[in-house]
């Protein structure tokens, strides 16, 4: 389904030229920096002090860009658009972690009280994590078969 805010930079041009103005006199009356305001024509999406005085500047409400899809209502479905929508994310990263915890959250779903952590995860370790987890796994191991040294 097509963004609706994709629909604001096409307006903006259409409105400027409707106006018969300069990408300047359109950002001046605006209240948008020019390079701004060509950013936003060009298909960029605007901050929300941007989108507002945009859209006024359209004289058009703000709902006319709002996606009014209902949003998913599955933990693991939200957790992922979290994800994805924080920056701080490189995408593929948000979608690894957002893979384990769906498989995570699937598995305790299922009353499966093991944590099933797919093979694929670990190439989201970096090598002193993966290390250290598989000490770990490994002491485990030797506790539940009885071969370890009673630590």
């Amino acid at each position: 389904m097509p963004d609706p805010l994709d629909d604001l930079g096409p307006l903006l041009a259409q409105r400027r030229a409707e106006l018969g103005l300069s990408l300047r006199e359109a950002s001046a009356q605006a209240g948008v920096p020019v390079a701004t305001f060509s950013r936003v024509e060009q298909g960029r999406a605007p901050d929300l002090a941007t989108f507002r005085r945009l859209v006024l500047w359209l004289g058009l409400p703000p709902e006319r860009f709002l996606s009014t899809t209902e949003r998913s209502s599955s933990t693991p479905d939200l957790i992922s658009e979290h994800l994805r929508l924080d920056p701080s994310l490189e995408p593929g990263d948000a979608t690894k972690i957002a893979d384990l915890v769906r498989t995570m959250y699937e598995s305790l779903q299922r009353q499966d009280r093991r944590l099933a952590v797919p093979l694929r995860a670990a190439k989201t370790f970096n090598p002193p994590a993966l290390r250290l987890l598989t000490e770990i796994l490994g002491e485990m191991q030797e506790a539940l078969d009885g071969t370890g040294d009673g630590r």
